[in-house]
């Protein structure tokens, strides 16, 4: 089996998850991202001293099963890890870590000079941290990653860390913590297919009919691709196919096409042909595309 990735690492990482969420705030999307998962169980609580912007100097817990929303979400490349929470209220409270370009999040490490997309740059930690209505234009500050833990395409299986945020040069910070503790992350799609070595051919219209089955370990949508040709004695039929096939798991899955040849005056004819086809497929749960790699075959056709 083959994996694609389809999402490269981006260039900047913003705080909010706009792209997962649908959120319309002043921020970039966050992009080349694992699907957001809800938390198994964690928190995440603040502070802030009298004067502080974001938390209005209050603080406050928030326990993932006793709110609305607790979604964490990682980078695929491990760089950067998102949290959302929406509280019974309804405000939407958004953490946002990232290590510099070109590096992962690691545990036991304290990122100083961590600053608001979009004035960070590559060098730069990120950190943004508020709620809807409570923004910093531009922020300094500081995180430690005391745990974590990925799992598949920069899924987040743990994490833990501390942040102390200092907003549009505000001398008192707002300071908090990160605990979470993610499901068990879904199955990576595993695709199978075969070719079957017997088809059908009408002599009359040199029309042939192939086919095969697909397998996989969870639902998909597979598209098979191929061609068929022929080797005659005087020219080579060739023929192209394409097909769809709704895989479910537990059995494998049949699939069949029929096709002309696309040569100018040849025909399929009765005898023995090669038959070739690779099968694909997106990971619906991760931002990857399944592919069998190609397979040949030798398939015999017969009358129709």
């Amino acid at each position: 089996m083959k994996t694609r990735s389809l999402l490269g690492r981006s260039a900047r990482i913003a705080a909010v998850l706009t792209a997962a969420l649908g959120l319309a705030v002043a921020a970039a999307p966050l992009t080349g991202t694992a699907q957001a998962q809800e938390a198994a169980t964690g928190t995440l609580s603040f502070s802030g001293d009298a004067g502080e912007y974001v938390t209005g100097g209050q603080s406050a817990t928030y326990t993932a099963g006793e709110v609305q929303q607790f979604d964490v979400q990682g980078a695929t490349d491990g760089s950067a890890v998102g949290t959302t929470v929406v509280t019974n209220e309804g405000e939407r409270w958004t953490l946002h870590l990232a290590a510099p370009d070109g590096q992962r999040l690691t545990e036991d490490t304290t990122y100083t000079g961590a600053l608001r997309w979009p004035y960070a740059q590559p060098q730069d930690p990120e950190l943004e941290f508020g709620e809807d209505t409570r923004w910093c234009n531009s922020s300094t500050g500081s995180f430690t990653v005391s745990h974590i833990a990925f799992g598949p395409y920069g899924y987040v299986r743990e994490i833990d860390a501390t942040f102390e945020q200092y907003c549009d040069g505000a001398t008192v910070p707002a300071r908090g913590e990160l605990h979470a503790r993610m499901p068990e992350p879904p199955a990576e799609l595993s695709l199978g297919m075969t070719l079957d070595s017997a088809g059908k051919v009408d002599s009359h219209t040199g029309r042939i009919t192939v086919g095969g089955s697909v397998t996989c370990n969870k639902q998909a949508q597979v598209t098979v691709s191929g061609n068929v040709d022929q080797v005659q004695k005087n020219a080579t039929a060739v023929g192209y196919y394409q097909t769809t096939v709704a895989c479910t798991p537990g059995a494998p899955v049949p699939w069949t096409v029929s096709l002309t040849s696309v040569e100018p005056g040849t025909a399929f004819r009765s005898g023995a042909a090669t038959l070739r086809g690779a099968a694909e497929a997106d990971d619906r749960d991760w931002p990857v595309t399944v592919n069998t790699g190609q397979q040949t075959t030798q398939v015999t056709l017969d009358k129709a």
